[in-house]
């Protein structure tokens, strides 16, 4: 079967430092983190009190308040960020077949604020008090399916969950979803809203979280020898893909081509990546094969890089051991620096960056990067963003469970 090419016709973000896609681009290049203390409940009793808030964002900018009491927050990121998007790529102007517009997108924990919000109504004031919305705000198709009611998508639909992996698994999904021919456009990406006091609790009771709560801006430090944790984050990205003979009938702005995946699991240990990266290495290489490139095509990696000991250290044990040498002269970032970690978002919003870095020719940097660490060596774009040609970009998501997913990005060449 000849594989159909798939093209990035939308963007649209929401994230802790930016509102739109022009928004989060302009602070990743200017090195603007978006966190800060937890504004959302009181931290008083909590060992960790920072995180990734969205800022300056109001959903009654967006929707009217009878609306707001039906969403969880995820949903409403994800209804405004594919907003953004949609526009864009004119998925609006009424000149498709909404048959063949499918939405899959990616959330690890779906609507996690209205289920500890109802939880607390049941045990306190009993089953009649909860709400009759409790269902259909929590769980996490919910979003996509909002999405496709508002719009009249009724192509394939479904939500990706594999924890960290989970938007750019979705990406994948839908980039394999039109290939196959069930659908000529795709809505996808990620959300996420889960800063909740229950939340933090679990993570920083696993030690997985920075306790740098004096500083908040410094605290996620991807591949720095004095990173002690990861910093949790929210918020939202869209993609629209599409199909690439569709996108220039209809004159559809092309933004990059959406060239290739690859997704694995490590099967050894629920929260820690295997040993030298090995189920990494076999998802990148896979990535790269299924773009029909060779390694040493890919230009720049926007690395999972959460700021965690192991995670940072075996990433790059993956990409030094499956590069090569060419591992020396790839330009490797983590956004997460500026972001957080917003768990099934991140692949998302960390995709949409890498679409504006072709795009612009602009690498965006690591933040708080001051002192190296012997065990991870690639150039990680320390602190200043970087020109440079950009021609084929790969995302690296891995997540909780062994989950490794990896998104290959391209300039577009229509020969």
């Amino acid at each position: 079967m000849t594989k159909r090419r798939v093209l990035i016709t939308g963007l649209g973000v929401l994230a802790p430092n930016g509102n739109s896609t022009s928004g989060y681009w302009d602070a990743l290049t200017t090195g603007k983190s978006g966190i800060g203390p937890i504004t959302y409940f009181d931290t008083e009793n909590l060992s960790v009190k920072i995180a990734g808030e969205l800022s300056d964002f109001n959903p009654e900018d967006h929707f009217d308040r009878r609306e707001i009491r039906k969403l969880d927050p995820f949903t409403i990121y994800h209804m405004v960020a594919s907003q953004e998007a949609i526009t864009q790529s004119g998925l609006d102007q009424g000149d498709v077949n909404m048959e063949r517009v499918g939405v899959i997108i990616g959330s690890g924990v779906g609507g996690i604020q209205t289920l500890e919000e109802q939880h607390q109504v049941y045990s306190t004031r009993g089953q009649r008090r909860v709400s009759p919305f409790f269902v259909p705000r929590m769980i996490a198709n919910i979003a996509a399916g909002n999405l496709a009611i508002k719009y009249g998508f009724q192509g394939p639909n479904n939500t990706v969950i594999s924890a960290c992996a989970s938007g750019t698994d979705a990406i994948g999904s839908a980039f394999r979803t039109i290939q196959y021919g069930d659908a000529d456009i795709m809505v996808t990406g990620g959300a996420e809203a889960s800063i909740t006091g229950l939340t933090i609790s679990g993570f920083a009771n696993i030690k997985a979280l920075s306790t740098r709560n004096d500083d908040p801006t410094a605290a996620s430090r991807p591949f720095d020898l004095d990173r002690d944790g990861f910093v949790l984050g929210e918020g939202s990205a869209t993609l629209i893909l599409e199909e690439a003979e569709h996108a220039k009938a209809r004159g559809a702005i092309i933004l990059a081509e959406m060239a290739g995946y690859g997704a694995t699991d490590d099967a050894y240990h629920i929260t820690q990546p295997a040993g030298g990266g090995l189920g990494a290495i076999r998802a990148m290489q896979n990535a790269v094969n299924d773009a029909d490139l060779a390694l040493e095509d890919v230009d720049y990696i926007n690395a999972h890089g959460t700021s965690t000991p192991f995670n940072d250290k075996t990433e790059s044990e993956a990409i030094s051991s499956l590069f090569g040498e060419h591992a020396q002269n790839l330009k490797v970032s983590s956004t997460k620096s500026m972001v957080g970690h917003s768990l099934g978002a991140s692949g998302a919003l960390e995709a949409a960056a890498c679409v504006k870095a072709i795009e612009n020719k602009i690498l965006p940097p690591t933040i708080n990067y001051t002192t190296p660490d012997p065990e991870c060596p690639l150039n990680y774009v320390p602190n200043e963003a970087v020109i440079a040609d950009v021609n084929v970009a790969m995302s690296n998501s891995f997540g909780f469970g062994g989950h490794n997913g990896v998104i290959v990005i391209k300039r577009w060449n229509e020969a």
